[in-house]
């Protein structure tokens, strides 16, 4: 709610807003129409995408999936180049601590970015402009307007890793989400700062045919990670994880010929090989 004040309070800018139903509680319908009377009687269009999703294990991830396939689905089919979204500083801290614990990397721990395409629509922006705003600075900007906002009950739902750890942040005085959410940012320098450091090394790669060959040299092991991550994009089949990339670049370093994703890494010289291995007979992409 407080994004639709923002934006139609900004200067002039065509923009239309969506309410997305995913049909989990009986309340959703009657809440996605209070916000379409809103967004009448003040003149924006406004649509309700309704989603017919089933409780059950993952339902955040399935929601989370189909939300935003709907919505990519939404803006295409309206002209649109780009969708917004309200989360904010407190949603950054939470997701951080969240990859934290999982023992995520720089990419991982950079959090949610301001500025990303839309899952599954490369040529949609996702925008979050209020990154930097905290939950209790946006709650007052609906309160000043007169406005009530629906509490979503699954906020607080202990069966949720979000929510419990919502709970624990907030009972830890010491801990500072907005903090927190500026560190997530410089962690999103530092992966911006790792890309463009594998696209220099990378930049040194010769091909030859279906062989490319590159020397590592001393680059350090954050920077080779993320140029082989590079390497699997271009020549390879899939996206291996990260711990599978690591795993490949141990047997690289250590002088040995490796294969993932359908690339042949032979780190046995300094200069490093890589070719592509034909795909087994019964792939389905034959």
């Amino acid at each position: 709610m407080a994004l639709l004040l923002l934006m139609a309070a900004a200067p002039p800018c065509p923009f239309m807003a969506v309410t997305v139903d995913h049909g989990l509680r009986a309340e959703s319908a009657d809440e996605a129409a209070n916000v379409a009377a809103l967004c009448a009687l003040r003149g924006i269009p406004h649509s309700i995408l309704k989603l017919n999703l089933r409780a059950g294990s993952a339902v955040q991830q399935r929601a989370r999936a189909a939300r935003y396939a709907a919505l990519g689905d939404w803006a295409q089919a309206h002209g649109l180049k780009a969708i917004a979204t309200a989360h904010h500083a407190d949603d950054q801290a939470e997701t951080l601590l969240m990859r934290l614990n999982r023992g995520a990397g720089v990419r991982g721990l950079a959090g949610m970015r301001a500025v990303s395409p839309v899952p599954g629509k490369p040529g949609c922006a996702l925008l979050r402009p209020l990154l930097g705003w905290r939950r209790h600075e946006l709650t007052r900007i609906s309160a000043a307007a007169g406005i009530r906002t629906v509490d979503d009950p699954s906020n607080r739902d202990p069966r949720f890793e979000r929510a419990r750890l919502r709970s624990d942040l907030a009972a830890a005085l010491w801990l500072e989400p907005g903090a927190l959410a500026a560190s997530a940012g410089h962690l999103a320098e530092a992966d911006t700062a790792l890309d463009w450091a594998a696209d220099r090394s990378l930049a040194t790669a010769i091909q030859d045919g279906t062989m490319l060959r590159w020397a590592p040299d001393d680059t350090p092991r954050a920077v080779v990670l993320r140029a082989l991550e590079r390497l699997v994009a271009q020549l390879g089949r899939g996206a291996p994880r990260g711990s599978a990339i690591a795993r490949w670049y141990d047997q690289l370093a250590a002088g040995r010929i490796a294969t993932l994703a359908g690339i042949r890494g032979d780190g046995r010289l300094p200069i490093w090989h890589f070719t592509k291995v034909p795909p087994p007979r019964d792939d389905p992409k034959l």
